[in-house]
């Protein structure tokens, strides 16, 4: 279900795997209750992932360190970068997918044209294939599918993600990639390459990661550039 990435005093960081559920339900564990049975120690989920994303996730050790991830995530401290795979050709190339979300039919939401409260999602996009495209994605809002809808959005669904459009695969190619934080005046950077899935095992995926080794380090354009352009 998962691997322990790093066990600091505070948190711990894990590699949660492909289509394992964040939350306990119908009767089985979810990860952050099968850590919990593993390690023997109460844990405290600061942010999620849903059930067919992989990849990294912080687990607070007390309410006290819970509490101050939370107004990190809150405050946008946490960067947090992400891997897509997806076929076909998208409106853009690389970019912003800036709107309100909402609600929509099937458990589904969708992106409007309003700006009110909007997910923003910024991304670089590579070609690894006859119309295949590996997207490095930096969400700067945290609301629910948002990565799926933004990438469905410009017309290049996740590939597994059937929900919102995307072909059939063996599984959902979205991975939670990066984490970088200062925390109680330390500076932390975890990263994590998809352990599942035949396409991340490509060649040509894995030279493009060779370049997006420390996605924090990488010249992101500022939103107030992207928007005049």
């Amino acid at each position: 279900m998962y691997q322990v990435i790093a066990d600091e005093r505070d948190f711990i960081v894990i590699n949660k795997s492909a289509e394992v559920h964040f939350h306990s339900q119908d009767g089985s564990a979810g990860v952050v209750a099968q850590a919990e049975a593993d390690l023997g120690i109460k844990l405290y989920a600061v942010h999620r992932l849903d059930t067919l994303t992989s990849g990294l996730i912080i687990l607070a050790k007390s309410s006290v360190a819970a509490a101050e991830f939370t107004r990190m995530f809150s405050a946008h401290l946490v960067q947090k970068y992400y891997l897509a795979l997806a076929k076909g050709k998208p409106k853009k190339k690389q970019g912003w997918v800036i709107g309100d979300m909402a609600k929509s039919r099937r458990s589904m939401h969708k992106l409007l044209r309003s700006t009110d409260n909007p997910a923003i999602t910024q991304f670089f996009s590579h070609s690894i294939g006859e119309g295949e495209r590996l997207y490095l994605l930096k969400p700067h809002s945290g609301k629910t599918h948002q990565l799926r809808v933004a990438l469905a959005s410009i017309g290049v669904p996740i590939l597994g993600d059937t929900l919102y459009g995307g072909e059939s695969a063996d599984r959902g190619y979205l991975h939670a990639y990066s984490l970088h934080f200062s925390y109680q005046g330390q500076e932390y950077d975890f990263t994590a390459l998809p352990t599942s899935g035949q396409l991340f095992q490509d060649t040509a995926v894995n030279q493009q990661l060779s370049v997006w080794q420390q996605p924090h380090q990488l010249t992101w354009p500022t939103l107030k550039k992207a928007s005049t352009s």
